[in-house]
């Protein structure tokens, strides 16, 4: 996903999206072991939505305090 994106969820929406793509960096990191991960790079585009989205919900929250 794109930044702007992010800025469209809530915070409640972005909360549970942070914890929906970190489940799917468990279950990246188990296909890769099992050597059933087709595309490498999904674990570090996943990584990176990761830490788009906790960057979005920290400027909400600095905006709302």
């Amino acid at each position: 996903m794109k930044p702007g994106e992010f800025r469209e969820l809530s915070q409640k929406e972005l909360a549970d999206k942070i914890v929906a793509l970190e489940e799917n960096i468990f279950r990246l990191h188990c296909n890769k072991t099992l050597g059933q991960l087709e595309d490498s790079s999904a674990i570090k585009k996943a990584r990176r939505d990761i830490a788009r989205a906790k960057t979005v919900l920290r400027e909400k929250q600095l905006v709302e305090a």
